[in-house]
């Protein structure tokens, strides 16, 4: 009796099991409606199912991109607002920290070394390479790590992965317009008076972008695979700012290296250097001193060819950058 009445128990709650054969065996599943030896590719697909995380074509994934252009927005303003919460100087660090390098640069490099020769308002000069290279150099290091510490995030919710790269590029945009801010305060401290030479900051600004747009869309792929990455990442940055002529003037190495000299091209490549266009730029419209000065190998580089070195860096590699991310859509978040 207590057998019969389990029975019509678990029939009651389970009304998908049937209701016949002995307590505890186990009944064989339904036969397989499809063809025998199909494969379960074949047979979703003969019955219309996709992968959940397929990459879509281009054309709909940059629609959808361009749809979550305020979750970018939004996103690189939570992550900029809680990026200093626990410092006591909170938000201060994002000028700070530019401030402080330059002060080492200056001493290190400026006073003990002599690279301050030929050069008028060396501190504006110098400050103006740190804070714009900061801007490069943080995208790069950001960009690196935003698959790889949001993989929760990547799993839980479907949406496009550039997002994340481009959000902390984004992060790092907004840190830059504070800090320019503050670069205007420091150039007009030492005398130089604003211009209209200013204004071309805007676009050389809006390049440079681009341009992080997509280095750090490379180099989010390249640490979603190889968290390795992060760590050669500083040294790559620190021999970059070295050959950006952040600290010293590029030109002026013709005269001071026997090495350039003896190998003229190695100036021609570190004038082509996307670092050195995007800061070469901006000194000359922030500085008239330095373009209007008596020696010549000090801004020897002419300005329309900067700036179509500027615009060719910032397209190529965005483009460039966001198909290279974009091809390996499906494989973030795996594993």
């Amino acid at each position: 009796m207590r057998g019969f009445g389990c029975n019509r128990l678990c029939a009651m709650s389970h009304p998908e099991r049937p209701a016949s054969g002995p307590t505890g065996s186990l009944t064989a599943p339904p036969a397989s409606q499809g063809k025998s030896g199909e494969s379960l590719t074949a047979f979703a697909a003969r019955h219309g199912l996709t992968q959940s995380a397929a990459r879509p074509s281009l054309g709909l994934y940059l629609t959808r991109l361009w749809g979550r252009r305020h979750f970018i927005w939004m996103f690189a303003s939570s992550k900029s607002k809680a990026m200093y919460t626990s410092s006591r100087l909170g938000q201060l660090w994002q000028v700070l920290t530019p401030i402080l390098n330059a002060g080492v640069y200056f001493l290190i490099f400026g006073l003990l070394l002599g690279a301050k020769e030929g050069i008028p308002d060396y501190v504006p000069w110098l400050v103006t390479g740190v804070f714009l290279f900061s801007f490069t150099q943080r995208s790069v290091t950001s960009g690196a790590k935003s698959v790889g510490t949001n993989l929760s995030l990547i799993r839980a919710l479907h949406f496009p992965r550039a997002t994340l790269p481009l959000a902390y590029t984004v992060v790092e945009f907004q840190q830059a317009m504070v800090a320019l801010a503050v670069l205007f305060a420091i150039v007009m401290a030492f005398g130089v008076m604003p211009a209209l030479t200013w204004l071309l900051i805007i676009p050389i600004v809006a390049l440079q972008l681009l341009f992080n747009m997509g280095i750090g869309l490379i180099v989010a792929r390249l640490g979603a695979f190889t968290r390795d990455i992060s760590q050669l990442i500083p040294f790559i940055t620190r021999t970059w700012l070295y050959a950006s002529g952040v600290i010293f003037s590029v030109a002026s190495l013709h005269d001071r290296s026997d090495f350039i000299k003896e190998n003229p091209w190695i100036s021609d490549v570190l004038e082509i250097n996307p670092g050195y266009v995007y800061i070469e730029l901006a000194r000359q419209a922030l500085l008239p001193p330095y373009v209007a000065q008596t020696d010549p190998q000090v801004a020897a580089t002419n300005p329309g060819t900067l700036w179509a070195y500027a615009v060719v860096w910032a397209v190529v590699v965005l483009v460039g950058g966001f198909y290279w991310f974009y091809r390996a859509e499906e494989r973030y978040g795996r594993g």
